[in-house]
Parts: C-alpha cells; structure tokens; sequence
C-alpha cells in the first residue's frame, strides 16, 4: 500500500516518555525498511498543527500512557482528519482508566479481581480487610506499573497509596491473584497466542518489563490448547466490549485454581526489544516490521 507521508508518533510527556522514546525508534525504523515514508514526530517538541502543515497522511501512534494513550491524542487526530491507529477516543480514554475499565468489565459480567478505591479519607485497615493481603496499589492512568506497589500488611497501604497517588489523583486498591501472569496480543479481529511472564521480583514491574535479563517469557505459554482457546477467546471479549480496535494486549491472571481475571488493556502497547506483541507476532509467522506494516495498515478517523 501507498501510505503517503506517516508521522511516527513518539516520545510525548507521559512519565512514559522514555519508553515511548524507544518504541517510536524501533517502528521508524522498521517502517522505513518497508519502504515507508515514514517520520518521528515527538508532540512535546512540536505543535500538532505541523502534521497538517507537513502533509501528513497518517499516525501511527507510539506514545504511551497520558496524552498519547488516554484519548486526547486520538481526539486532535479525528479533528485534524488524520487516520491513526489503534483504538478511537472513548475506548483509548476508557481503557487508560483500570477503575472505568473493571466497572466496565463488571457490569459485562467479565471476571477481574476486586477493588477499593483510596482516597485521603479511605479506612485503609478496613480496605485491607475486605481485599484481603497482600494488595495491588495502582494509579488508575499510569502505564508500565509506574506508582504500582504490593503490599503486604496492612500498615503499609496508606504510604502505597501516597506514592500512587503522586502519578494520578485516582489510586485503586486491588485483590492480589496469586498465580500465573499472562497477556494477550490483539492484532485485528484475531487473538494471538498467550504468553506466560515469570519475574523474581516482587511482580511484573518496570524493572521486570523493560530493564532486566531475568524475566522470562514463555511461549508457548504452557496451558492445554482448550483452556488457552478459551483465554484468548476472554481476552478477545474484554477488548471489544471497551470499544477497542485495532491492536492492543490484555493482561491478566489466571489463579491458581484456573480462574481467570482480567486486568488491563493497552491500546498503544510497548514496541521496544522487550516487548510482548511483537513476540506473540513472531510466533504466528509475523515478522516487526511485518507488524508494524499491518497496524499502520488498519489506520482509521474515528
């Protein structure tokens, strides 16, 4: 196809800048060995009226978490006429927020862990009690667990909601599921195959996702062929039902006792050499840049 003039969104002022940074990197690159005329555009070093002005003719979004992930970037985009990829605004915003995103999920009957929601004035030994410990600690905007803790008594809920609450106003207390992490590349209308994350840290955290040699990614995840049918079936649903398209990956837990609970959805997933959907892509025959030609490829305005 005849992309025409493509912007490589990237970089951006979330606190996942850096992230961003190295994900935009690797897509240029592998855009432009496909022949594309592709672009890096980094929205906090220009103003959004230079891909008009530039003659862009589409986006293919990179930027991760607040202003690039969360709806306001798909926003200028739709008012600016350009296609882009991945989901639209409301389902971008929606998926951004882990609180609308479970309330979502839970009104559709779809399994994700219980929550309390924190404030200032929140009983934390009463919210200890009725999740149980230990608890997840999570901003409810924040991308690649930044602001995200676990804790493990109950004295020490209220300093994880202080540190959480420094990324976002929002901060969500959540029910630890003690089992094995997976996720699940979205590509189109088609679920790709699970992968099984094993960390030695505490959980799967920044460290683990983007810095360190001892995560292990297993794939094939291990599960039999039925129950992993099943999973990305769940996954495929829990991504439909917040409107999202395009791409994207859904994480989640299955518990020890085989029962699954979803966790988050990521419209604008990571790209860099750590990365979980291009893995998944490769195991279905997809080359990255093979990838990242397909996802430009479903680039749409609203």
């Amino acid at each position: 196809m005849n992309f025409g003039k493509v912007a490589v969104l990237l970089g951006g002022r979330s606190a996942e800048r850096e992230v961003s940074l190295k994900s935009g990197a690797m897509v240029l690159k592998a855009l432009r060995s496909r022949g594309v005329d592709a672009h890096a555009f980094d929205p906090s070093e220009r103003d959004f009226d230079f891909l008009k002005k530039e003659g862009f003719a589409r986006a293919f979004i990179v930027l991760h978490g607040r202003f690039g992930e969360d709806g306001t970037v798909q926003g200028i985009l739709e008012w600016l006429g350009i296609p882009y990829t991945g989901s639209g605004v409301l389902a971008s915003a929606l998926a951004m927020d882990k609180l609308r995103t479970k309330r979502i999920w839970a009104a559709e009957k779809l399994p994700t862990p219980s929550y309390e929601l924190l404030g200032e004035d929140t009983n934390f030994r009463i919210a200890a009690r009725k999740l149980g410990l230990p608890i997840m600690v999570k901003p409810a905007s924040e991308g690649s667990s930044i602001g995200m803790s676990k804790v493990r008594a109950a004295g020490k809920l209220q300093e994880a909601y202080r540190a959480a609450a420094k990324y976002d106003r929002v901060v969500i207390a959540e029910q630890f599921i003690d089992g094995v992490e997976l996720t699940c590349g979205i590509l189109g209308e088609e679920a790709l195959p699970l992968i099984k994350l094993e960390t030695p840290r505490e959980f799967y955290d920044y460290e683990a996702k983007y810095l360190s040699d001892e995560t292990r990614y297993l794939l094939p995840c291990g599960l039999p062929a039925k129950k992993e049918r099943e999973l990305r079936a769940l996954c495929l649903a829990a991504f439909r039902t917040l409107g999202c398209e395009g791409w994207g990956r859904v994480d989640l837990m299955l518990s020890k006792r085989g029962r699954p609970y979803l966790l988050e959805v990521n419209t604008a997933p990571g790209m860099t050499d750590h990365s979980l959907v291009p893995m998944a892509a490769r195991a279905v025959g997809l080359s990255y840049e093979d990838l990242c030609v397909k996802i430009l490829e479903g680039a749409h305005v609203g």
